[in-house]
């Protein structure tokens, strides 16, 4: 490809990237608006991202298999119109405040997200030397946290912003009847930003189509060896790797979604503790702008990895075990700047020299987000019992997996 197309690519799939972005990290509000709307304790809570993360180990494998039929581009086409009827059905839910038909809508919302990211994480990837995929993912990365910061903004300060008296009132009022109409006009505040939120799904919708993405040969530039009949079982570093990326999603998740109810647990307001969630992305963002200029000239990726690595499992310590709130909380935040590299460098780690089952390799990989939903269980279900402080503890065991994988793990080209 021309370099002026590769950029125009780039650009295209940056924009998806925004997209990604802003629907995914809008669970951190939603969590707490539907822990009040719904009247839910921390584990029916903790469904949101259940639901929503569990579509990608559903539709991952579907995912690959539309792609071989319509190719990358008019798999994203199609992703992005699933999206926008998940986002459609939020409005009949909060008409009626539904628990169950929001949940519904947030499992399509990750089926068409799901085929988004089985075709654009690796064009990402293949649009480029394997050596500098760090950093073209962490500004893909950038585009996504921004969207999200953007989206958290938005949805909070239509859900929280202003409504402190209808909170209270909600909290306070014995009146069933009352009650009932309070979450109802709680819940439905919701509805206008998702009808925006359809509107611009289909645009894109239409600008990709548009745009005529080029199809790219993904064994255009692999060995003989890689495009021989070896099994997609006889990559061992493949499969670690989707163990490191379910621990990731699943750790990323957390130290986000959660910010908004720890800080409630420790007594801070709820208009100071919904910006939390923006400092852990503003700490991504920071963490990418760093990586791109790092990586590789001053630090390999994998080098760079490391080293987050081993600053995370010290701020989850941190997080975990200090006394005084406001150095556990700082930590937490401060665990999202660590995330930055992780996905870039996990990801073409994984996924490098698969050759023709590039797409399959993917579409596993991308199974792998499915640990958004089940590490967040697993912490709310700790949290309910133990507190959110203690609950932090789970995430050392990912830590020190994601260690082994970037260490030793992605090199074990065979199976012993």
């Amino acid at each position: 490809m021309k370099k002026n197309n590769v950029n125009f690519s780039i650009f295209i799939i940056g924009s998806l990237f925004f997209v990604f972005g802003f629907v995914t990290w809008l669970n951190s509000v939603l969590i707490p608006f539907l822990q009040i709307a719904c009247e839910l304790n921390e584990t029916q809570a903790s469904l949101v991202n259940f639901a929503f993360y569990i579509s990608y180990f559903v539709m991952a494998i579907p995912s690959s298999y539309i792609l071989k039929k319509t190719g990358f581009s008019n798999g994203m086409a199609l992703g992005l119109v699933i999206m926008a009827v998940g986002s459609i059905l939020f409005v009949p839910a909060a008409m009626y405040r539904n628990y169950l038909l929001f949940l519904i809508g947030l499992f399509i919302q990750g089926t068409g997200l799901a085929l988004l990211q089985t075709a654009a994480n690796p064009y990402v990837t293949i649009l480029g030397p394997i050596e500098t995929a760090a950093r073209r993912q962490s500004i893909m990365g950038v585009a996504n946290k921004v969207a999200g910061m953007i989206g958290i903004l938005i949805l909070s300060s239509v859900v929280f912003s202003g409504s402190n008296e209808l909170l209270e009132q909600i909290k306070t009022t014995v009146d069933p009847v009352l009650k009932e109409q309070l979450l109802v006009q709680l819940s439905r505040s919701v509805i206008v930003p998702y009808i925006i939120m359809t509107i611009v799904l289909i645009a894109l919708m239409l600008f990709v189509k548009a745009a005529k993405l080029p199809e790219i040969d993904d064994e255009a530039n692999v060995s003989e060896e890689d495009k021989s009949d070896k099994s997609i079982f006889a990559y061992p570093y493949l499969w670690l790797g989707i163990l490191a990326l379910f621990f990731y999603v699943g750790v990323e998740v957390v130290a986000v979604t959660y910010l908004i109810p720890y800080g409630d647990a420790l007594g801070i307001p709820t208009e100071i503790s919904m910006h939390f969630p923006i400092y852990a992305l503003i700490a991504l963002v920071i963490g990418y702008l760093l990586s791109i200029v790092l990586v590789p000239r001053v630090l390999s990726q994998r080098a760079l990895g490391i080293v987050n690595l081993i600053l995370a499992i010290i701020l989850l310590l941190m997080a975990w075990l200090s006394s005084n709130p406001y150095v556990s909380i700082v930590s937490v935040i401060l665990l999202s700047f660590t995330h930055a590299i992780l996905w870039p460098v996990i990801w073409p780690l994984s996924i490098q020299g698969l050759g023709r089952h590039t797409k399959l390799g993917s579409a596993f990989l991308i199974m792998s987000i499915a640990g958004g939903g089940v590490i967040s269980i697993i912490y709310a279900a700790v949290a309910q019992k133990h507190g959110y402080q203690d609950a932090y503890s789970i995430l050392l065991i990912a830590y020190l997996f994601m260690l082994f994988f970037v260490t030793i793990g992605s090199k074990i080209k065979k199976w012993s």
